[in-house]
């Protein structure tokens, strides 16, 4: 196996805050952009929004690195997921396998972290495929 693609991004925890708690579309945000299980794991944290915001710069770590962006792979293609006692990963859905698949990804690493003021989300896509210029 070999790095066929890396992302990385940043999210802002306050401006996933006011999303997230927006009074006329706060669930709406959520429900779109997020899985219920990540909706249900943010929500068991103590800090909440910082949990919300690593999770954004993950998925948008990945489409980085699935060389798609926001366009082609839609927010629930794109999950974290966390099994208690472990770290975070990633499980594709949809559209998202396919350019894996195409890419020649087979398995992700991330790294997530956050501060009170932002999460930062690394991702190294691993395969036999390249990455397309």
């Amino acid at each position: 196996m070999r790095v066929v693609a890396v992302g990385v991004d940043h999210a802002e925890v306050d401006r996933i805050q006011r999303a997230i708690d927006h009074p006329k579309w706060g669930r709406r945000f959520r429900v779109r952009v997020y899985s219920a299980g990540e909706i249900a794991y943010c929500e068991r944290r103590k800090r909440s929004a910082e949990s919300f915001a690593a999770r954004w710069a993950a998925k948008e770590a990945v489409m980085k690195a699935l060389g798609t962006g926001m366009r082609g792979v839609g927010w629930q293609e794109v999950e974290v997921v966390r099994e208690k006692g472990s770290a975070p990963t990633i499980q594709l859905h949809g559209r998202a396998v396919e350019r894996a698949r195409m890419l020649g990804i087979e398995r992700w690493h991330l790294a997530l972290t956050h501060t009170a003021l932002i999460a930062t989300a690394f991702v190294v896509a691993e395969g036999q495929g390249d990455h397309p210029d």
